[in-house]
């Protein structure tokens, strides 16, 4: 037998091994990656998840579906009675369910500015209310508020202030496009606030020239109807803008502590605000009730609101009140 033949015998015979091998690897592969429940694959990571909660038993029930791979080809999902499970090597297999999950659903599935989940549902501190973390952000749920998305510089601003636990209390719509701000605005349980996100306004509008946050609520308190906070990213300025009240344009001056906090009752104090900035932010409000004389036609000296910016040194009661000094400072001093 010469060389060429040899050669080939042997080729043609590890060929046929190999495939033998194959062969035997992909009878046995089958069993233990998927199981039919309900007549319906499960498999994998997904199946592991499945079982920890339950299997047919659990809150899901029967899978609907067989794992399918997602359009964007970045996971698999299985479908079941009671909500979906998808994975990606990089998120692990969660559970999808009930009103989060029908939010996920209308933003457009893992597809989506959400992406895919990376956590399962939880139950929030308070006890009213669940959550799940996707990738893009959380969505957040109540009975009272329903289901809704919170990401970026709002969910960064509403972290700040305790999560649904804290001032602003759970988002009560998704973010909407907002042109007064240039940008995003959302709407959330407590005091009747909205928070807003501005990528800049341009202009002179102050702190907001550049990239801000901030948020604002309505009262019904004697002398102030309404507080805006605005904060720039780039420095940390803030810029209150309190809108009295017909009554508070006529008496606010009579009491500084009274209005000062009346100001507040709308929205929370703002974070990071250091005594001397509250200081001189108190007695920029006291300079602008107790000079807010109206015009002829009706309209106020001060205009609408009251500003109060934190970038202004304190100074002295004398130097913000006597009526010498604020010919020349008009309660905005530098």
């Amino acid at each position: 037998m010469n060389a060429r033949n040899i050669t080939g015998r042997f080729l043609k015979t590890a060929a046929l091994a190999c495939a033998a091998a194959l062969a035997v690897l992909t009878v046995q592969a089958a069993p233990a990656s998927a199981d039919e429940i309900c007549g319906r694959q499960v498999g994998g990571d997904i199946l592991a998840k499945y079982q920890s909660m339950g299997g047919r038993t659990g809150p899901l029930g029967c899978p609907t579906s067989d794992e399918l791979a997602t359009p964007n080809g970045r996971g698999r999902y299985n479908t079941f009675d009671g909500g979906s499970i998808y994975w990606t090597a990089t998120t692990g297999a969660h559970p999808v369910w009930g009103a989060i999950r029908d939010k996920w659903a209308a933003l457009g599935w893992e597809a989506g500015t959400l992406g895919f989940p990376v956590g399962d549902e939880l139950s929030n501190p308070d006890g009213q209310g669940k959550r799940q973390q996707f990738e893009g952000g959380t969505v957040y749920w109540s009975a009272p508020t329903g289901a809704h998305p919170v990401w970026g510089k709002i969910g960064e601003l509403w972290g700040q202030y305790g999560w649904e636990g804290g001032e602003f209390g759970y988002p009560t719509s998704d973010e909407y496009a907002d042109p007064d701000v240039k940008g995003v605005r959302q709407n959330f349980s407590a005091r009747h606030i909205s928070l807003f996100h501005s990528p800049g306004m341009g202009g002179n509008n102050g702190t907001c020239i550049g990239e801000c946050v901030g948020y604002e609520g309505t009262t019904d308190v004697p002398w102030v109807k309404q507080t805006k906070v605005w904060k720039a990213l780039r420095n940390g300025d803030i810029d209150v803008m309190v809108y009295p009240t017909d009554k508070g344009f006529d008496d606010a001056d009579t009491n500084y502590n009274t209005l000062w906090d009346q100001a507040w009752a709308a929205v929370p104090y703002p974070k990071g605000l250091t005594d001397s900035q509250g200081s001189s932010m108190y007695k920029q409000l006291a300079c602008h009730s107790r000079y807010a004389y109206q015009w002829p036609d009706g309209s106020h000296v001060t205009g609408d609101s009251w500003d109060l910016e934190s970038w202004r040194p304190d100074v002295s009661w004398d130097y913000a009140l006597n009526p010498l000094s604020v010919i020349f400072h008009q309660c905005n001093w530098t």
